[in-house]
């Protein structure tokens, strides 16, 4: 007999099958059975078939249903698993404030047992100062339905306290109650952080202020040394030029002094010269030190700053049986460097290298060019004494001589020192190799550039040859306005050598200004610190004279600062000449104003013809 199970459909044959049984079950209880219409054997059959296949069916369902409680029954441990072995605590905690329940991370966080943890208020955990945050953000997320998130102190069960971050979103329970989810980990550790990092950065808000009080006065300070320096000077510079000035006239008079006077003269002039480096070198430092030195970097013809240097360090290696050695450029070579400050820095390391060498010695100056090829090392060599390890150690350290200050060697132990901060200065690196008997080698390195430019001198006195004026047709007149007496006399008798310049003179500032409208002089010599106006404010007031404007203006001055020497020129002074006077120096500048002079001259006649 085919079965008619319909295995889509066993919950309707089931229920088929049950409502025949019932209508058969109630039919035999209210007739009697003899009143029963019996069942024929097929139908029998079919009834029996169709009742094993309904119990196979129920005993399938109750497997599936089975089944499905293992499941449930899994998930819900695995749910309650995650639930209670979260990192962080989770709470529902009722519309009155009560925990209704947690999970354990929970109740570890507050030391409490989780079953004791159910049905207590949460306002016991949570610090009393911080309360109101609490209720805070309750209010808020009841009335914006918006998550809530903040930071609170909260209080295990046996007091003790910790920071608490806190995330709470409202919910409802399956019977409509309104409850609070609440999300909480303890930042106890990260508060600690963040106190920490704000003290830090108390204290580093505290030091910065230091260290800028620190700035402002050691601002000031090198302010007041400088100003100090300038002035210190001035006042040194002003005898100087009158000791350095006169013997330098008595060095050159006719006739000859005697050979007693030269070696006294020599005496002086050799003090005073060494006395006047001594202040630039000093000077010097302190510029650098108080950040104030000016550099012009420019390319630099190496091959014409060792033909300077050559002939400035000659003299004095004839002088002591040295014999110095430069290296010959077959090729232009250029640095990026200031040519001045570059000189400075080389006519004191070969001057080093000759003084402290033995008789007979050499001194070797060499190129060569470093790897990567965009600098070039000039080094210095010597075969003096050498250095030990302790003396190495010593170097470029000012107002340090390495044991030498006793020695018949004049010197300041300041020379190395600014050498390696104008080095520095210009992008370089200077160092030194030595041994004790073997020699020494000073090294610097200098940045190479390849778009050298011509290179012009700017005081213009290489162009200008030591010709003299001479004859009636050219009379010139030179107007001096020094206060000093002792340095008007040195121009007086610098001038006197040159019959065809008249000298006139004032002492006083306003007074110059008066005689050079009313002579209108061909040049005028100007010192800076005058007893009424400064030189400064007289070149002003001839400057905005169309009747003096054209003159040229030269300062001479003790203010010596590279910074009063820029202030001079920017002022507009033809040429800044410093105390004390070189004689070489001053009469070719003189020279050159003469010059200009008669070229403006020139040129205002043929304007007039026209």
């Amino acid at each position: 007999m085919k079965s008619s199970y319909d295995p889509h459909a066993p919950h309707a044959m089931g229920a088929d099958l049950r409502k025949q049984a019932e209508e058969i079950a109630q039919e035999s209880s209210v007739r009697p059975p003899e009143e029963l219409e019996p069942l024929s054997p097929e139908e029998m059959r079919q009834t029996l078939h169709e009742l094993r296949v309904h119990q196979i069916e129920l005993k399938m369902q109750n497997e599936e249903l089975r089944q499905a409680q293992v499941e449930l029954d899994a998930a819900r441990a695995r749910y309650f698993d995650l639930y209670d072995m979260a990192p962080v605590g989770y709470c529902s905690i009722s519309e009155s404030g009560l925990i209704l329940e947690a999970n354990l991370t929970a109740a570890t966080l507050l030391g409490v047992a989780r079953g004791a943890l159910v049905g207590r208020p949460v306002s016991l955990f949570i610090s009393k100062e911080d309360q109101d945050i609490y209720y805070l953000h309750r209010k808020q997320l009841h009335e914006t339905g918006e998550q809530q998130v903040f930071d609170l102190r909260m209080v295990k069960n046996d007091a003790t306290q910790f920071w608490a971050h806190l995330a709470a979103s409202a919910a409802q329970e399956a019977g409509g109650a309104s409850v609070l989810r609440v999300m909480l980990s303890d930042i106890t550790e990260r508060k600690r952080v963040e106190a920490e990092r704000a003290k830090f950065d108390q204290v580093l808000r505290d030091k910065n202020a230091e260290l800028e009080r620190a700035r402002i006065v050691a601002e000031k300070a090198n302010l007041a040394k400088s100003e100090f320096l300038s002035s210190m000077s001035h006042e040194l510079r002003t005898p100087l030029n009158a000791i350095l000035g006169f013997a330098q006239l008595v060095e050159s008079v006719s006739p000859q002094a005697t050979p007693t006077q030269k070696r006294g003269i020599d005496q002086i002039l050799k003090a005073g010269w060494y006395l006047l480096a001594l202040i630039n070198e000093i000077l010097d430092l302190a510029v650098i030190d108080s950040g104030k030195l000016s550099l012009s970097m420019e390319p630099v013809s190496l091959a014409e700053v060792m033909r300077e240097c050559e002939s400035m360090v000659e003299p004095q290696a004839q002088k002591r049986g040295i014999s110095v050695a430069f290296p010959q450029f077959e090729f232009p070579c250029f640095v990026k460097a200031d040519r001045t400050r570059v000189k400075q820095v080389l006519i004191n390391l070969l001057s080093n290298a000759i003084k402290y060498n033995k008789t007979g010695g050499t001194v070797a100056v060499e190129c060569a060019p470093l790897n990567p090829p965009d600098s070039i090392r000039i080094s210095v060599r010597d075969s003096g004494g050498g250095l030990t390890p302790e003396q190495l150690a010593q170097l470029f350290q000012p107002f340090n001589r390495l044991g030498k200050a006793t020695s018949a060697e004049q010197g300041t132990g300041i020379g190395l020192m600014v050498a390696k901060r104008l080095v520095e200065l210009m992008g370089g690196s200077i160092g030194v190799e030595s041994a004790a008997g073997k020699g020494t080698v000073f090294w610097i390195d200098l940045h190479l550039t390849t778009k050298p430019q011509a290179l012009v001198d700017a005081v213009e006195t290489a162009a200008v040859t030591q010709e003299h004026v001479h004859g009636a047709a050219h009379s010139y007149t030179l107007l001096c306005v020094e206060d000093n007496p002792a340095n008007l006399m040195l121009v007086e008798d610098l001038v006197a050598r040159r019959p065809e310049i008249h000298l006139l003179s004032a002492t006083r500032g306003k007074r110059g200004i008066e005689i050079a409208r009313a002579s209108l002089p061909d040049a005028i010599l100007m010192d800076i610190d005058l007893p009424d106006i400064s030189g400064i404010e007289a070149l002003m007031i001839l400057a905005s004279d169309p009747a003096t404007a054209h003159i040229p203006v030269i300062a001479l001055s003790a203010n010596a600062i590279p910074r009063d020497i820029e202030k001079g020129l920017e002022a507009g002074f033809f040429r800044y000449l410093t105390k004390p006077i070189k004689i070489d120096e001053f009469m070719n500048t003189l020279d050159v104003a003469l010059k200009h002079a008669k070229a403006g001259a020139a040129g205002t006649a043929n304007q007039k013809r026209t």
